[in-house]
């Protein structure tokens, strides 16, 4: 009886201590992974702009002062501030005016127009004029009766019956560039106490990145 008992305190312990490790091991990977993505996208960012600018900045110097100067990180600086002056450029009227003839352009070639346009509307989206665009969001019943769908209002209408409407955005998953707009009436929306912010987290993830517990309230 003993021996059985000892096996089965043995096996006990032996199955606490793999539970242990799997769920440390899990969490481990919860951290180090988004943080080595980040890092990974940073380096590569820092290493792309200082590979394409850097070596010019170098001729540059080597031109002036006769030798060359290798500075780490020059180029990812020089890169930033092209980008603070083409943001200066295009807030400009005759910079937006040449941004919008280089879209019209680009919106003419077949490929790049699906690149850049995509582009455009994703970046648009994160930014704080995307963000505003939307006012809040909520649940809907799509794509059917009993499944609930994030969705966001942009707009809100009057019906000369004197009920009043929302017009909502779908969005898919995981590009939330793309979507269905809904018009339902405000009794059916769901208010959430999720900011347009972490919605857009959710789409984004595919539900990944979501919180614990969600609170809703129909609204009357």
């Amino acid at each position: 009886m003993e021996p059985t008992v000892e096996k089965k305190h043995r096996f006990n312990l032996g199955w606490k201590l793999f539970n242990h490790l799997k769920l440390k091991l899990v969490a481990g990977l919860l951290v180090v992974i988004p943080l080595g993505i980040t890092i990974f996208i940073l380096r590569f960012l820092f290493n792309l702009a200082d590979g394409f600018l850097g070596p010019h900045i170098d001729r540059g110097i080597e031109f002036f002062r006769g030798e060359g100067i290798y500075i780490p990180g020059l180029g990812m600086f020089a890169g930033l501030v092209i980008l603070y002056i083409t943001g200066v450029f295009a807030s400009n009227l005759f910079g937006s005016r040449m941004v919008h003839y280089g879209e019209s352009l680009f919106a003419r070639i077949p490929l790049v127009k699906s690149i850049y346009t995509s582009t455009k509307q994703l970046m648009h989206v994160f930014t704080a004029g995307g963000k505003n665009s939307y006012r809040k969001a909520v649940y809907v019943e799509f794509p059917k009766e009993g499944s609930y769908s994030i969705a966001f209002v942009t707009s809100t209408v009057s019906h000369e019956s004197g009920k009043e409407y929302c017009t909502v955005f779908v969005p898919t998953s995981p590009n939330p560039t793309s979507g269905y707009v809904l018009l339902l009436e405000t009794r059916n929306l769901y208010p959430t106490n999720l900011s347009v912010e972490d919605a857009l987290k959710i789409v984004m993830s595919g539900g990944m990145v979501a919180p614990p517990v969600i609170s809703t309230e129909k609204l009357r």
